[in-house]
């Protein structure tokens, strides 16, 4: 059962919702959803309740802002699409989705199983990958990355059979569904863990980008006077029935926006160790990269765009 499917009740006599004065609406709502069935549901919502009305009487929230609110939610839910989910940009921007990633995986962000930002990019879909093949799907130019990675359990024992999916923007800090230019699943790829718990393939290096700016997110951040860049990275979702879905990223380590996640998505276990070679005749990059998946729930997420 969901948060929101409720058991039917019987009927109960229900406490009176007349006003008083605003210090008893609060306790005047809560006593209304008090017999809410689904108790989960009924815990989530008495918190919200409690702390959005006091947040209200904190800032002495006047009706002008109250509606500049409820303008600002509208406009994520009318810029949201296909291929752009405003919902998450705004939580990103906002520190949220890093704090709910962070509570439930990892250790907080302290140890090799954590976690990061789902990101409003992933595709469910991304094309099957020989270990070794390449992601780049069309004319895309830039230096070469080469990455390996393995996956082992928290006791240190490899991985295999491991469903490892990746995207990444490309060197103009584009998504291949942002850009006309790019072929469609360019830069994305789903590879299998090997006996040793590893994958391999061929990319080029990512560039950070800035977020979109066009809808209320973007507003926000120029109000508050916020740069809208991330900085560079690469994107991994790790699938293995009996494990809980690792969703990471792994970040370039000379990055100028590392220290200033517009998302707030960066934590030191994410940072990467971004190799540069250069035999005279070109320039190209390694990274070789472990990560640590935990036992538990191997269920995906909701895809943020088709």
């Amino acid at each position: 059962m969901s948060v929101l499917e409720t058991p039917t009740l019987p009927t109960r006599e229900r406490p009176s919702s007349i006003i008083t004065d605003q210090k008893s609406v609060t306790a005047v709502v809560l006593a209304a959803m008090a017999e809410t069935g689904n108790l989960r549901l009924r815990e989530i919502m008495a918190a919200l309740v409690q702390h959005l009305h006091a947040f209200a009487r904190e800032v002495r929230l006047t009706e002008e802002e109250y509606d500049i609110g409820i303008d600002f939610l509208n406009r994520i839910g009318q810029a949201t699409h296909d291929a752009h989910n405003e919902g998450i940009l705004f939580s990103d921007a906002i520190g949220f989705s890093t704090l709910v990633c962070l509570l439930n995986n990892g250790d907080g962000g302290a140890t090799e199983t954590a976690s990061a930002l789902l990101g409003p990019f992933w595709r469910e879909n991304s094309p099957h990958t020989e270990n070794g093949g390449s992601i780049i799907r069309c004319g895309t130019e830039g230096p070469a990355l080469i990455v390996t990675g393995r996956i082992i359990d928290p006791e240190g024992q490899p991985l295999e059979g491991v469903e490892v999916d990746v995207w990444q923007a490309s060197p103009v800090g584009l998504y291949e569904n942002q850009d006309a230019t790019q072929a469609d699943m360019n830069l994305r790829g789903k590879f299998t863990t090997d006996r040793q718990g590893c994958f391999h393939f061929r990319s080029i290096r990512p560039a950070g980008y800035p977020v979109p700016t066009d809808g209320p997110t973007g507003d926000l951040l120029r109000a508050q006077n916020r740069h809208p860049f991330r900085p560079a990275h690469l994107h991994f979702l790790a699938f293995k029935p009996g494990h809980k879905t690792l969703i990471t990223q792994i970040f370039v380590d000379d990055d100028q926006h590392l220290d200033t996640d517009v998302v707030f998505g960066v934590t030191r276990h994410l940072v990467g160790d971004f190799q540069r070679h250069d035999d005279g005749s070109a320039i190209w990059y390694t990274l070789d990269h472990t990560f640590v998946m935990e036992r538990g729930d191997s269920k995906l997420p909701k895809p943020p765009i088709k």
